[in-house]
């Protein structure tokens, strides 16, 4: 994905929120991270960055982490993050 606009990352990180409020067998633990990382990327997208400072790793990398650990039980779940993580890779952050 070459440029994701605003408004597709927006609307993926609604539906991340939508899925996570629909994974009832998600345990506690698990949920809170994921809220805690997509509370990350909201903050991202809200603050403006210079072009030329590269964007903080760690949201992505715990995306990342999250998306593993997710495979075996919640796949539905794993493969939205990393369809998350193509979108914000593809908006440069």
């Amino acid at each position: 994905m070459a440029n994701a606009n605003p408004n597709s990352l927006e609307q993926s990180l609604a539906e991340l929120h939508a899925k996570l409020a629909d994974a009832s067998a998600l345990d506690e633990g698990s949920r809170k991270l994921l809220r805690d990382v997509l509370q990350d990327i909201e903050r991202l997208l809200r603050e403006p960055r210079p072009s030329r400072e590269p964007p903080p790793p760690r949201a992505q990398h715990r995306l990342e982490s999250l998306a593993v650990h997710f495979e075996a039980d919640h796949p539905a779940l794993a493969a939205s993050l990393r369809e998350f993580i193509d979108l914000l890779g593809g908006a440069g952050l």
